[in-house]
């Protein structure tokens, strides 16, 4: 009689499912397909993928080692990739992906939090199918109620004075013009960000960044770096005034006195799904403003509904800034981003001329209606607090289950889980979150990691994830984590 092996920490609420091996081999060139892991016991038990109903059309593209091959000969060497194996991704549909041989996958990175609505949502996708066959560009410099009509959408979603919306193509290219704004409105040159932030990859963006891994040795000035009030590793925990006074400190005795502004994520995405401890933005806005400054949202991975609580990240710390930036959620993959800020503000770009020529295109903002339409509709800002809610609850229960996890965090469908090699000291897993990842997707999950020393899995979903598949990628995490 063959010996059934059971890993001790399966936290299945459905009954599982048991595979050998060969079942294993086949099921793993198949669309529902629950786990493909080569194991060296007989046979593993892992609970079953929630059923979709959703079969790709076959692929007759190049294979994967193609695919890689053109991407060493002819793309930037920058340029990497996750896993050992590298997945090659075909299509998509809502909260599911799909490799060259049709094996479906849980998707619970979004294409780092960009995919809001869902893959290839039918109301996105025919929004923009049906405004590129009637005109895909021509120039703001024209009429077109496209852009109009999403600008307007999306101002009616901000608080206060916030009701003018300039369209760029990119997160980075969004905050490039806030701080732009912040430096003509001011007529301050110093700016104030924290450290482990990220705000993007060009000239000004690069240097509000806090991030080591992320700047080159490049002439970057202007910007002051505070103390990030991260309650996890910082030093004074979840008190948020106390991170605050830093901000005091650098004004003080490293500007004129006077700044143009301050640059913060609610949740910081890159830097490891850290939510700023509590207090910290409404001290901090009170001491930008009284030295002349003004306070900027960088809501590229934190917005479009995904905390679940608030619409917006800024709004779960009770504080309204003067600028707001976006992308990635704005399009579910539309490459577009955003400045809303106030009348007063913008005119300062009025002194001298500022173009953007895709920025606004009749295409992507027909698609960022249709975003914020289907968002608003399927009530996925709700979906997001309920499933992200069972979610985290679910990874806070493995913590007390296996030593690695050092920290659960974030709100609604952004949450982080810190991996450590010893709790006490706090040292990150960096080698262990990469091998992890491998065997989830093995497994059939996909999420994403980040932090400085790259130990934190980035779980940011489509805001249509359910239940069940919030089960499924738990009890695939305790799997491989009982296998370690």
């Amino acid at each position: 009689m063959q010996r059934i092996i059971k890993p001790k920490a399966v936290l299945s609420r459905r009954k599982p499912i048991i595979l050998s091996r060969q079942s294993l081999s086949t099921l793993s060139q198949q669309s529902h397909s629950s786990t493909s892991i080569q194991e060296n016991d007989a046979f593993v038990s892992v609970s079953q993928m929630p059923p979709f109903d959703y079969t790709p059309p076959p692929y007759s593209g190049p294979s994967t080692e193609e695919i890689l091959r053109k991407r060493q000969q002819y793309l930037s060497p920058a340029i990497c990739h996750f896993y050992k194996k590298p997945l090659n991704l075909v299509d998509g549909k809502m909260q599911y992906l799909f490799d060259e041989k049709g094996r479906r996958y849980l998707d619970a990175f979004g294409g780092i939090a960009t995919v809001c609505c869902g893959h290839c949502h039918p109301e996105v996708v025919d929004a923009i199918v049906d405004q590129t066959k009637r005109l895909q560009h021509s120039t703001v410099l024209y009429l077109n109620h496209a852009i109009a009509d999403f600008a307007e959408a999306l101002a009616s979603k901000l608080p206060g004075d916030l009701k003018v919306v300039f369209f760029t193509n990119s997160g980075t290219e969004a905050n490039e013009l806030a701080m732009l704004l912040a430096r003509l409105h001011t007529g301050y040159h110093d700016i104030i960000s924290l450290r482990n932030s990220y705000h993007g990859n060009a000239a000004g963006t690069m240097g509000a960044t806090a991030q080591s891994n992320y700047k080159f040795n490049v002439m970057q000035t202007g910007v002051h770096h505070a103390l990030n009030p991260d309650q996890y590793r910082g030093i004074f925990g979840s008190d948020g005034p106390k991170y605050a006074k830093d901000v005091e400190d650098l004004i003080t005795y490293g500007t004129c006195g006077y700044v143009a502004g301050f640059i913060a994520e609610a949740i910081q995405g890159v830097g490891g799904i850290l939510e700023l401890a509590p207090g910290y933005l409404p001290a901090v806005y009170s001491t930008i403003r009284k030295a002349g400054g003004l306070c900027i949202a960088d809501e590229v991975q934190s917005g479009f509904a995904r905390i679940g609580s608030h619409f917006w990240g800024f709004e779960g710390h009770g504080v309204v800034p003067d600028i707001v930036t976006m992308a990635k959620g704005i399009g579910n993959g539309i490459p577009i981003g955003a400045v809303v800020t106030t009348p007063e503000i913008a005119n300062v770009l009025t002194r001298r001329n500022y173009f953007n020529t895709f920025g606004g295109n009749p295409m992507c903002t027909a698609g960022g209606l249709a975003v914020l339409r289907v968002i608003e509709k399927e009530k996925l800002q709700q979906n997001a607090f309920t499933v992200g809610s069972y979610l985290k609850e679910r990874l806070t229960s493995l913590k007390g289950k296996h030593e690695i996890i050092g920290d659960v965090r974030g709100r609604g469908l952004m949450l982080g889980v810190e991996l450590v090699q010893d709790r006490e000291l706090k040292t990150p897993a960096k080698v262990e979150t990469a091998h992890l990842m491998d065997e989830m997707k093995e497994l059939g999950v996909l999420i994403g990691k980040g932090g400085f020393f790259g130990n934190v899995f980035r779980i940011t979903p489509p805001l249509c994830f359910k239940k069940e598949d919030a089960d499924y990628l738990v009890d695939v995490m305790d799997f491989v984590m009982s296998k370690m």
